[in-house]
């Protein structure tokens, strides 16, 4: 699975030029503000690649590199829906450096 690349919108125009839909999981538009207190660490050796967490990530920030799964932190606002949904909790929050 390829990684999407950020995209830039700048509106300003009509509401009927904006093209729809604006955002969904995957689409990357802008880089975290710095604000994240906790972030997710995949365990891939407890993972059983169910892809759960990668459906729920409201940012779309988990992606498969080679067999394993990887966060792109640049993107990551560390909300932990990612966390609470892996079933094998083989994803933990710990807190930011």
């Amino acid at each position: 699975m390829q990684r999407q690349k950020p995209v830039k919108f700048d509106f300003s125009g009509k509401l009927k030029d904006v093209p729809l839909p604006i955002a969904v999981p995957g689409n990357l538009l802008s880089i975290n503000a710095g604000f994240r207190s906790f972030r997710p660490v995949i365990d891939n050796d407890k993972c059983a690649g169910c892809m759960m967490c990668y459906v729920m990530c409201p940012d779309g920030t988990i992606y498969k590199e080679g067999e394993a799964l990887a966060i792109d932190y640049d993107y990551c606002k560390g909300c932990g829906i990612c966390a609470e949904e892996c079933k094998l909790k083989a994803i933990e929050m710990v807190p930011e450096e």
